[in-house]
């Protein structure tokens, strides 16, 4: 697979979401979209995330940027974890990882000395006609919503 990389086409894509729904990347064409994968539900670090763009969401709105946060967490986690912290955008299932591996955000890690295979927190701004405009590897959580606000603004990538 090829790197994806700024002006790359992203990855279509059709996942269901919590809440029963369904969300198809193409659908969203005409509007900025911003996919941010995460390891998992209701985590340190994956809950500072989603609350973070659960806070800034009417900026977003303002920009009429689409926020989908994609983990492997079942339709039925994204639930518990959605009504637990009130977040208010969809959180997209990728049970199978075949949408990970389409955007490569699986990664070896390693936790207490065992390694595995897992989610690299990552973050990818998609433009009104699908390409990739911005991307964030191996995402570090503080300031991390602020840089990407930061980038919609930025006169390089009109809003």
């Amino acid at each position: 697979m090829t790197e994806l990389m700024p002006g790359s086409l992203a990855p279509d894509f059709t996942l269901p979401t919590d809440n029963g729904g369904e969300i198809t990347l193409s659908s969203l064409r005409g509007r900025k979209v911003v996919l941010f994968f995460y390891p998992k539900d209701d985590t340190p670090g994956c809950t500072a995330e989603a609350c973070a763009f659960r806070d800034t969401l009417p900026q977003f709105e303002c920009l009429k940027v689409k926020i989908i946060g994609i983990s492997r967490c079942s339709p039925r986690k994204h639930d518990r974890f959605k009504s637990k912290y009130a977040l208010n955008y969809p959180l997209a299932s990728d049970e199978t990882g075949q949408v990970c591996e389409k955007y490569g955000v699986i990664q070896e890690k390693t936790m207490f000395g065992r390694k595995f295979m897992g989610i690299e927190r990552s973050t990818f701004l998609i433009d009104e006609h699908g390409h990739i405009q911005a991307l964030w590897r191996n995402v570090s959580v503080p300031g991390h919503v602020d840089n990407v606000r930061a980038a919609l603004t930025d006169n390089r990538i009109a809003a």
